[in-house]
């Protein structure tokens, strides 16, 4: 394939030309209107959830079932990938965008008019789980390829560094939803909290919905950009074709950032549920820990895209896995001591967060042929979160208060040793 079309890495400034910063600017807002939604739930399914849809059991069985229903959205997201994979061959991505982020919003809306369990009864938890599942759907179909775009457009030499940029939005999103919770928890009285404080949150992830669907649609529908994903082949295929075609590819990539996914929930929404449930620490007080750890993460995360490109992200990712692997070991005690032990914690973990993360994001995606690189990359994405992310808090939270906090390390360190078998598999199909 010739890429002389468009001239993505030489020809910013020139008419009908698209630059690697043009595209960054998209995935980075997208990214991380996406990740503020992710913990804004997270958040609320521990503080919460629990005792407002779930106030029939106790507070450790209703954050479980909070978390079971965290995870519905994780099931759902492939469905999502696969509906809209059509609607985007037969109208366009443009078309398939809109929709996806219309049902985004409203079901993340819905939810800040949730009624509770002592109004509406069963009714509250049906509704919850039916709006969960229409955000995993549309989260699915918000797929818009820059992500791959980016990667595939990053100059020589840089691919580390153009890898890291969408991976900035976890971060970003914690910063901003833990924040925000914090304030509404310290501010206000526990009745007006749980009569109308927590909803806030989802309105302004609505609000932050509709800004990314503008900002990304004004990227995405312009001729220059139609043009760039043409030449890069990042066009839709059937799901079932693209699975047969390419299965294996997509299973590696999907395995390959587990330990990354198993350190992301250790570090945010499970320390979270233990603090919450099982210490005398303030959640208010906590979050602004979380808020303040993931600057640190933020950092780490640029200083991956560096590092990726002096010795290889494989490599990275590799070395990192033994870190999550030496983590896993020494981070259940240090959550579980009293004084400063929880914010080493934090500060440690992620720290480790951001070079891992940094880097994990379609770790495989350049194996995929061209003409199934960008319905494989979705599938990819999709099932890593499901693996590796839609189970993570409920499994956690369930080996620790079951069988100790220790278990929750095993947790992790079962991470750590399938990204190290992955990224082996991945060797032997040949170097990424």
């Amino acid at each position: 394939m010739r890429d002389n079309a468009i001239a993505p890495n030489q020809g910013a400034g020139q008419p009908g030309s698209v630059s690697p910063g043009d595209i960054a600017v998209g995935v980075v807002i997208g990214r991380t209107c996406e990740f503020f939604d992710f913990f804004v739930y997270a958040i609320a399914s521990v503080v919460v959830f629990p005792q407002y849809v779930f106030p029939f059991v106790d507070s450790l069985t209703g954050t479980l079932f909070s978390f079971a229903l965290f995870a519905v959205a994780f099931v759902a997201r492939p469905l999502g990938s696969a509906l809209f994979m059509a609607l985007d061959r037969a109208h366009g991505r443009v078309t398939k965008l809109t929709l996806a982020l219309l049902v985004l919003g409203s079901s993340t809306v819905g939810i800040a008019f949730l009624p509770s369990y002592a109004t509406a009864g069963g009714f509250a938890i049906l509704a919850l789980a039916v709006l969960r599942i229409g955000q995993g759907v549309a989260l699915g179909g918000s797929w818009d390829g820059l992500a791959s775009l980016l990667s595939l457009s990053a100059p020589k030499g840089q691919r580390g560094w153009y890898a890291m940029v969408p991976q900035l939005g976890a971060p970003l999103g914690l910063i901003v939803a833990s924040g925000l919770f914090a304030y509404l928890l310290s501010q206000l009285s526990p009745a007006d909290f749980y009569a109308w404080g927590w909803r806030f949150p989802f309105f302004v992830a609505f609000a932050l919905n509709v800004v990314a669907l503008f900002a990304r649609l004004r990227i995405v529908d312009t001729d220059a950009f139609r043009r760039l994903y043409e030449l890069r082949a990042l066009q839709p295929r059937p799901v079932v074709e693209t699975v047969r075609r390419e299965g294996g590819f997509i299973v590696v990539g999907a395995f390959a950032p587990l330990a990354s996914f198993a350190l992301f929930h250790m570090v945010t929404v499970f320390p979270l549920s233990w603090i919450h449930l099982y210490s005398s620490h303030d959640t208010a007080a906590f979050l602004s820990v979380e808020a303040t750890a993931a600057l640190v993460g933020l950092a780490t995360t640029l200083a991956s895209g560096w590092i990726a490109d002096r010795i290889g992200r494989r490599r990275l990712l590799g070395l990192c896995a033994l870190g999550i692997a030496l983590f896993s070991a020494l981070a259940p005690g240090l959550l579980d001591l009293a004084g400063p032990g929880d914010v080493i914690f934090m500060v440690v973990g992620f720290g480790l967060l951001g070079l891992t993360f940094g880097q994990c994001s379609g770790v495989v995606t350049s194996r995929f042929s061209a003409a199934y690189r960008y319905t494989g990359a979705a599938l990819t994405s999709d099932l890593a979160w499901l693996f590796g992310a839609g189970f993570a808090p409920f499994a956690a939270l369930y080996l620790a208060s079951t069988f100790g906090i220790a278990m929750s390390g095993l947790y992790l360190l079962s991470g750590a040793l399938c990204t190290l078998i992955a990224l082996g598999v991945n060797r032997r199909l040949g170097e990424n």
